[in-house]
């Protein structure tokens, strides 16, 4: 697809944000936000049978960390949590179609990645300590 395309479908996520709001229950809610450019994430998750059965997010910022955060949600709901522990950068920055950032807008671009990762690390802490590790392990990398 030409970048033209992916700009639409970024400004398109942004505008029409996807899965945007709160859950009235949520098994599990974080925040988190990027200091450097004011965007800011919360991540609310419903998960069952180890599988994300729900998720919203709440945020502000730019047109790339909102719409990152839109099209993540669109890309683990109903997906097994084993999934959500496998993403990596490079799997979101696809999924964005830009490839080519540069360090700062990688941030933002990563910001739900990162707190969507944090929520799992909190919702295995809550359910089972001994499993937390992988997930902490992951997000600490963004």
């Amino acid at each position: 697809m030409s970048d033209d395309i992916y700009r639409e479908i970024i400004l398109d996520h942004y505008r029409n944000p996807r899965n945007k709001g709160r859950l009235t229950d949520p098994d599990v809610t974080i925040h988190d936000s990027n200091p450097l450019c004011g965007d800011e994430i919360d991540m609310h998750l419903k998960v069952e049978e180890d599988k994300i059965k729900d998720i919203k997010f709440e945020g502000r910022g730019c047109a790339i960390s909102q719409a990152s955060a839109s099209m993540l949600t669109e890309m683990v709901l109903n997906k097994p949590l084993s999934m959500v522990k496998n993403l990596a950068k490079e799997d979101i920055l696809e999924n964005i179609g830009l490839t080519n950032l540069g360090p700062a807008r990688i941030k933002c671009a990563l910001l739900s990645l990162k707190v969507l990762k944090m929520s799992m690390v909190k919702y295995y802490t809550d359910k089972d300590p001994k499993s937390a590790g992988d997930f902490r392990d992951e997000a600490v990398k963004y």
